[in-house]
């Protein structure tokens, strides 16, 4: 466990070569069960940077509670992603999702497997976006309960995947680590706060991003405490 905070801490490091810009991602959302086993979820994700609003898209999503251990989700997005030029490129893209979930004393282990697919794209510019293309993502998690607080301190890193043949394909393109909390602050409210450290690799002229990211949800059905 240690060793893997640690390599997630300091991963950001190994990218200062690179050309850095500064972002806040924003995400308000509302959840709830159709079922004891089907969840559903809709939310606005906001990406704010150097060109003010850069992307921004809704979503909506199914989750079957398979197991205890396992749950499949099915996403769909419409992104609205702002470029350079002025023009919004609009895509569609479906999420295909293997969430996995494992509890051990106080730590909660997860790994999340994502098969992620965009059609019906504008203005395309031509060249990969691990973000917006085809991609297959691999999200390790973990977060730890601190009991009597309000604070669950959390960490991931996600790695992508570019399966395509061509001349950047079939090879990693990026990898994006998150620390940060979720607050337990009342029942129908999920609440986390965190810094992410997003870099492309193994691709032409490689960037970095420093995100604040925010996240807000409220769970239909669920009283405060």
């Amino acid at each position: 466990m240690f060793k893997y905070l640690i390599f997630v801490l300091f991963l950001p490091f190994a990218g200062f070569g690179q050309t850095s810009s500064g972002m806040v991602w924003t995400e308000l959302g509302v959840k709830g069960s159709v079922t004891k086993k089907i969840d559903w979820a809709a939310d606005v994700t906001t990406r704010f940077g150097n060109l003010g609003v850069n992307t921004f898209f809704p979503q909506v999503s199914v989750k079957y509670k398979l197991t205890k251990w396992f749950r499949p989700s099915l996403e769909y997005r419409a992104i609205f992603n702002h470029l350079s030029n002025g023009n919004y490129n609009f895509s569609n893209r479906l999420n295909i999702n293997g969430e996995f979930k494992k509890g051990v004393s106080d730590f909660d282990f997860g790994l999340r497997l994502r098969y992620q697919y965009s059609f019906g794209t504008l203005f395309s510019g031509g060249t990969y976006d691990p973000e917006f293309d085809q991609a297959i993502r691999i999200k390790p998690s973990v977060t730890y309960d601190i009991k009597k607080s309000l604070f669950s301190p959390t960490a991931s890193a996600e790695f992508f995947y570019d399966p395509a043949y061509g001349q950047y394909g079939r090879q990693f393109t990026k990898i994006r680590t998150f620390i940060g909390v979720k607050l337990d602050w009342k029942k129908p409210f999920d609440i986390s706060v965190g810094y992410m450290f997003d870099g492309k690799i193994n691709l032409p002229k490689p960037s970095n991003r420093h995100i604040l990211s925010v996240s807000f949800a409220y769970k239909l059905g669920e009283g405060k405490d």
